[in-house]
């Protein structure tokens, strides 16, 4: 399996002025710590970093460090996430038969999250990691004023990884180039090109780290002083 890591964020929303992923939390800087999980893993074969032309000799650091030996390629992104993601999935060998993509602002993966998603990719072509949302949802209008409340049962939110058979992926990229589709995660895509995708449940501690918040709840789960139970 090829795995793809989206490290091209301009953290924008974190206010740091430069790309979350190559922040510091604890001893190494966040991109590591999902390296590490696939460095382990058996199901992953090679893995592809996504990231800003400018920080490429920062991830190559980062690579040599580890040592990273399943980081196949590093490759410039988009201005768009999914522009990044097109660009790892064209550095992707052609006898992968399957493709997983990551967020690299998402450090907390774990073995058996990635596990679970790919069993579940294995049975039905495509799944994702997502928990179900616990807080109401409400849709307002550019003044602020409500203008629906969302029935909460069934509606989750996802996270990554998100695992694909490659040519549905390929093909739902494709499509999306062909007729304009946008997306913020690639499961959206795939669903847009008509195929199934499998929820899996999550978890908690799988943050995505986007804004200063995160970072400080980031260092705290790091240090064991907040438990998801």
């Amino acid at each position: 399996m090829s795995f793809i890591i989206a490290a091209a964020g301009q953290g924008r929303r974190m206010g740091a002025g430069g790309n979350k992923v190559y922040m510091p939390l604890g001893d190494k800087p966040v991109l590591a710590y999902s390296l590490a999980v696939v460095e382990a893993s058996p199901l992953v074969d090679e893995v592809i970093i996504v990231t800003r032309g400018e920080d490429i000799h920062l991830c190559r650091e980062i690579v040599a460090a580890g040592p990273f030996r399943k980081v196949k390629e590093i490759v410039a992104g988009g201005e768009e996430r999914q522009d990044s993601v097109a660009a790892g999935l064209k550095a992707v060998a052609p006898p992968a038969e399957w493709v997983a993509v990551h967020d690299g602002a998402r450090p907390f993966l774990s073995l058996a999250l990635l596990a679970r998603v790919v069993d579940a990719a294995g049975k039905t072509g495509a799944a994702v990691a997502a928990l179900p949302v616990k807080e109401t949802i409400k849709r307002g209008n550019e003044e602020g004023i409500v203008t629906a409340t969302l029935v909460r049962e069934g509606l989750w939110s996802v996270q990554t990884p998100q695992v694909f058979r490659r040519e549905w992926l390929v093909d739902a990229y494709s499509k999306a180039k062909e007729n304009g589709w946008t997306a913020t995660d690639d499961a959206s895509l795939v669903e847009k090109a008509g195929y199934p995708v499998r929820l899996v449940y999550g978890e908690e501690i799988n943050i995505k780290i986007t804004t200063p918040g995160d970072m400080i709840l980031a260092r705290a789960i790091l240090a064991g002083e907040w438990s998801c139970g």
